[in-house]
């Protein structure tokens, strides 16, 4: 399985060698949609300002660096919240590649939002010392709590039970979702092997990320977006988009960080191929 597209692959992409002057022309037409899109996302942006908020009731606990935790307490002293729901279940051995990749960006980030009245937590269900020890080989230092004492990841769908496979009742994306049938796919087996699980197990956590306020001493869910509701969060994929060949991608090419060999080594070679 490559993980690059192949030189004919690429000349059908449409490849075309013009003047600058045709290049301008070209690139000016583009600009014109880009900054309709561009309009649209703060149309959007607004529209999530605007959700409905829901008053959040449970006690939901929380294991962190300083100790068991309520949900307000992850506010840090600030009225929004952001949670990234990362999936890192008790029985996985490392944390969810593609959670990884898009961890990777968050102590970039956080510290600013920090600074602007947002505070940012990841939430996973596996064991607080699992989580720091992965935190420390990944050389990582945004907050991570666990949530492995309360309901909180299937209340907000980021994890799902065996029982709820059977019973047909598992939820995500806001919308019914059939887990458990099905054949299951080489590349899923590999996949789910990289966090040392199987794939009926590793399927039982999803990504997902949710918004929060408090507010006068009362806890709100705002927003919660899933599956590639989440693609703008991941950084990697937004530089790839502006790259010549895009995402250039035919398999589940990336590893986590501290995974990969040198440039040469990698190049056109895919993620399972060591």
């Amino acid at each position: 399985m490559s993980t690059t597209l192949s030189e004919p692959e690429k000349q059908q992409r449409g490849r075309k060698i013009v003047s600058r002057e045709e290049w301008l022309e070209a690139r000016k037409e583009l600009l014109e949609a880009e900054k309709e899109h561009t309009r649209r996302s703060d149309a959007l942006a607004l529209w999530r300002q605007e959700l409905p908020w829901v008053r959040i009731d449970k006690d939901y606990r929380f294991e962190t660096e300083k100790g068991s935790v309520k949900l307000a307490d992850l506010f840090e002293g600030r009225s929004q919240l952001l949670i990234y729901h990362f999936m890192y279940g008790p029985e996985f051995s490392a944390g969810c590649p593609s959670c990884s990749s898009i961890a990777d960006s968050f102590d970039g980030f956080a510290i600013h939002l920090a600074n602007h009245d947002v505070a940012f937590s990841a939430v996973s269900r596996a064991p607080l010392a699992t989580l720091q020890a992965y935190k420390q080989r990944m050389g990582w230092r945004f907050p991570w709590a666990s949530s492995s004492e309360s309901d909180f990841n299937y209340d907000f769908h980021a994890s799902h039970t065996k029982e709820q496979e059977e019973a047909g009742t598992v939820e995500y994306n806001f919308s019914p979702a059939p887990r458990g049938a099905g054949e299951v796919a080489d590349w899923m087996t590999e996949f789910a092997g990289r966090s040392g699980t199987d794939w009926a197990t590793y399927a039982r956590e999803s990504p997902g990320m949710s918004s929060f306020v408090l507010e006068d001493g009362v806890v709100y869910h705002t927003y919660s977006a899933y599956s590639r509701g989440l693609d703008g969060l991941w950084n990697m994929y937004q530089w790839l988009d502006r790259a010549p060949f895009g995402r250039n991608e035919s398999g589940i090419w990336f590893r986590r960080h501290d995974e990969y060999g040198t440039p040469a080594e990698n190049s056109g070679s895919c993620c399972c191929a060591t």
